[in-house]
């Protein structure tokens, strides 16, 4: 089922032995725009530290009322590797990272996750390592550069079509279960009154990360005879056949869209 990030927000995450905090935001892959790393405000229990908790760590959701269940201890999180928001994460914390608890890298492989399309696919390669020479040594071998975005920083980016700017980015619309973003939810109001729509990141073209704009290859008179997004409604597979069929796209559900669903936009 897809979901609003913007009401995950403020879930509660908690660990087998007890909460670890709230769902502050979300760091997803600008390759293959995929949720990373959920990003956890452990409040008074570590004096307000930001943790991340990776979608493999994810048991169960109770979305009624609001919490996640992670396979970790509050240990395991306490003693975790730290983050600074305020900076980009590095590939080599996120190898830091993935080494300390185990779970195998999800870049370099064939699939969204690496060797699955599942984060629930993949499972702990060995015991969470705590040695901190031997995490350097593998974390040591991966490029610095880091393909991690907040959804917060890019909630706001303003939208482009190819003929002028249609609106901005509002909200994104996550799977729960592969946790790819589907679609970026905008927001037309300065251009449109009171209409919003559905951008897949298959369609973006570009993302000029310093101008904090998406480029997509639609012009403004094809995004404003589309279907409009519905708040009050779920986003339900008829209404995204009628999407893709609107905009003869492939589907991203059909097996070639998968295999190249990491095509758009790390560009800028």
């Amino acid at each position: 089922m897809l979901r609003n990030v913007t009401r995950l927000k403020g879930f509660t995450i908690r660990a087998r032995d007890g909460e670890i905090g709230t769902l502050e935001q979300f760091y997803f892959d600008d390759e293959s725009w995929a949720m990373r790393y959920l990003v956890v405000n452990a409040g008074d229990w570590l004096g307000g530290r930001l943790v991340l908790v990776s979608p493999v760590a994810l048991r169960q959701a109770e979305w009624e009322s609001k919490r996640l269940d992670v396979a970790l201890t509050k240990k395991q999180v306490e003693d975790s590797p730290s983050i600074d928001t305020h900076k980009p994460v590095s590939r080599q914390h996120e190898a830091l990272y993935l080494g300390y608890y185990g779970y195998p890298y999800y870049w370099g492989g064939p699939n969204l996750w690496g060797l699955a399309s599942y984060p629930a696919g993949l499972t702990v390669e060995r015991e969470a390592v705590t040695e901190a020479e031997a995490l350097r040594a593998r974390a040591g071998k991966e490029s610095p550069d880091s393909h991690l975005r907040s959804t917060d920083e890019v909630t706001g980016y303003h939208i482009e079509a190819s003929d002028g700017g249609i609106g901005h980015v509002e909200d994104f619309l996550v799977d729960d279960e592969t946790w790819a973003i589907r679609y970026l939810e905008v927001d037309t109001r300065n251009w449109w009154p009171g209409k919003k729509v559905l951008v897949s990141p298959q369609w973006i073209e570009n993302v000029s990360w310093p101008d904090s704009k998406v480029y997509i290859d639609l012009t403004r008179e094809t995004i404003q005879n589309g279907p409009e997004r519905n708040e009050s409604m779920p986003v339900t597979r008829e209404f995204e056949n009628r999407l893709y069929d609107y905009y003869d796209r492939s589907p991203y559900w059909t097996p070639v869209t998968e295999q190249s669903h990491s095509h758009a936009a790390g560009k800028g």
